[in-house]
């Protein structure tokens, strides 16, 4: 018989919180917390939601590209379609925010799950060129359909009050609001990261054959995270129609999707907190370079370029390569 050795626990073995959380990803989210429960009284709290918006959508994503492996050229599509969605139930129906929010997360969950069914069933650059039509589909009908308001977008959304309660109109009233939504949405995908689907789907990822073989439902899966990245992202979007009291053609248009995809690769493509790092750089660029005009583009693509042949695992991904540690 063989000899069986007893295992010994590795001296490289991480330490984890009381939860089950490694506790350096503890202590980043306490100190993203705390940076954003100081942030409004240090800047404006409309840029901040911005970058929190957007950092929430561009999480979304890599769920669906670091995660999933799969390449989506089409996630405005969910991002604009729930800010339209948003908007009209705010302002046509008078919904207060957070039913308006969830309602638009809806809808773009819906229509993640039409689009992410007849999507998974191609592969490679098939399936990325695949979602990139159903978004320009998308786009088409927001500049035909009535309700959209064309080129105008649907404008004067008002913020109400949360549970009937507590006005929203005030800028820092609302930043805490988003706040919570986009920790909270946060912290779901750090959880489905984490959890025994988050797994497979990483198996699937590096080796989808192997993944059928031992009998998992490979395109059950896909479509299963497609969804769940496609509601975050709608989450994302509605909460943006809420914050600028604005929903345009813009929030769908194709450059958007090319926006998120940018985001999550100079953050930090498959890392947790990277896409937060891509969004707040790409916002504050926007913000802070707009008097440059359309040279704002040209900068960030000669960012772009120098950040791949730099950083060709992202920001955050050459930082864990230098902690050792998973980000």
């Amino acid at each position: 018989m063989a000899k069986t050795e007893a295992v010994l626990p590795s001296a490289h073995v991480r330490p984890v919180a009381a939860g089950g959380m490694p506790r350096h990803h503890m202590a980043i989210f306490l100190g993203l917390l705390l940076l954003g429960l100081v942030g409004p009284f240090v800047l404006y709290p409309v840029f901040l939601m911005k970058i929190l918006c957007f950092a929430l959508f561009a999480c979304a994503f890599n769920l669906l590209l670091g995660f999933g492996g799969l390449l989506s050229f089409g996630h405005a599509a969910y991002f604009g379609s729930a800010s339209y969605v948003s908007a009209y139930a705010a302002k046509a129906w008078g919904l207060n925010p957070e039913l308006a929010i969830l309602l638009g997360t809806a809808a773009a969950a819906f229509l993640g799950l039409v689009f992410g069914s007849l999507a998974i069933r191609r592969q490679g650059i098939y399936f990325a060129m695949v979602t990139l039509a159903f978004a320009q589909m998308v786009f088409f009908f927001s500049v035909q359909a009535p309700f959209t308001g064309g080129e105008d977008g649907i404008q004067s959304v008002p913020r109400g009050h949360l549970l009937g309660l507590f006005d929203l109109g005030p800028d820092r009233n609302l930043y805490f609001f988003v706040l919570a939504i986009v920790f909270g949405g946060l912290l779901v995908i750090y959880r489905i990261i984490h959890s025994p689907f988050g797994q497979v789907l990483k198996a699937i990822r590096d080796n989808e054959p192997r993944s059928v073989s031992l009998g998992y439902r490979v395109n059950q899966y896909k479509l299963a995270v497609f969804v769940l990245s496609a509601a975050l992202a709608g989450l994302a979007g509605a909460t943006k129609a809420i914050v600028f009291q604005l929903a345009s053609l813009t929030d769908v248009y194709w450059t958007m999707s090319g926006e998120v995809v940018l985001m999550t690769l100079l953050g930090g493509m498959g890392t947790v907190f990277g896409p937060l790092v891509g969004a707040a750089i790409i916002v504050t660029m926007q913000n802070y370079l707009a008097t440059f005009g359309a040279w704002v583009t040209i900068i960030q693509g000669i960012i772009f370029v120098v950040s791949v042949l730099l950083f060709r695992q992202g920001v955050v991904g050459v930082l864990a390569q230098w902690l050792k540690r998973p980000l």
